[in-house]
């Protein structure tokens, strides 16, 4: 009987190696289909969302967010809040400038301020120092007293290199003027600030910063029925002049 042959069938190792390439070529294609859909032609996909939006309501486009991510624009600021935001902080800057020179107004005239003979307040207006007649003039008369010069050529250097301008108001009260200098109480306080404007310039302010108003008897600052009242009112104001939308502060002497 004839033998018969069996050959062994040989062990093939390197199998592995299909499977391996059957993962690689699935993973290259995983990362094409990725890509594809990350890469979306954002133009295309408006006129499609435009197109189906149209075709599902027939009134317009319907809002459909894109797939890739988008930045949110900026929100936008009109004109007229940009002015109002500048204008705001210029007018912040202004009053606390104005604040300092009221600081330094009120130090300067400290003795006097104490006796309540100056009141420096900040106001809308600007600073106003409130100096009583007393203490500038004789009664009846708009010469400037020597005791007043030192107390005037003071404000005079604080204000000289100010740049607001400066407006010097006379106020008498409601009693009529006897002296045969002056017709009127109008006459009285209108000299009474040229006097003060006066000095001033000849102090280095400028004198197109200067001006002087007189009001007699028309802006008390107290009653005219009792002598305290009478004695309040007859006074001279320095206003230093700014438009700043503050509240009225009356500032002590530090």
């Amino acid at each position: 009987m004839a033998r018969k042959k069996y050959e062994e069938e040989h062990e093939n190792h390197e199998r592995w190696l299909i499977s391996y390439a059957d993962f690689i070529t699935l993973l290259f294609a995983f990362f094409v289909v990725m890509y594809a859909i990350s890469s979306v032609n954002e133009a295309k996909y408006k006129v499609f969302a435009e197109s189906l939006g149209k075709a599902l309501s027939g009134r317009g486009a319907v809002n459909v967010a894109p797939t890739t991510a988008a930045v949110a624009p900026a929100p936008t600021v009109s004109l007229s809040t940009l002015v109002q935001r500048r204008r705001a902080e210029a007018l912040r800057r202004e009053r606390e400038v104005m604040r300092k020179l009221a600081v330094k107004l009120a130090d300067t005239l400290a003795p006097l301020v104490k006796e309540g003979k100056v009141r420096v307040t900040q106001s809308s207006r600007g600073v106003s120092v409130e100096i009583n007649a007393s203490v500038l003039f004789d009664p009846g008369d708009a010469t400037l007293a020597r005791e007043s010069d030192r107390a005037l050529r003071a404000l005079a250097v604080l204000l000289r290199d100010d740049p607001h301008a400066i407006q010097v108001e006379g106020h008498t009260d409601t009693t009529p003027i006897s002296s045969g200098i002056f017709q009127s109480n109008w006459e009285l306080s209108a000299v009474r600030a040229s006097s003060v404007i006066r000095l001033f310039n000849e102090s280095g302010v400028d004198a197109s910063r200067l001006t002087a108003v007189g009001h007699a008897a028309n802006v008390p600052a107290a009653s005219n029925d009792t002598q305290e009242g009478r004695a309040r009112n007859r006074r001279v104001t320095v206003m230093i002049l700014s438009a700043l939308p503050d509240t009225t502060t009356e500032i002590s002497a530090r």
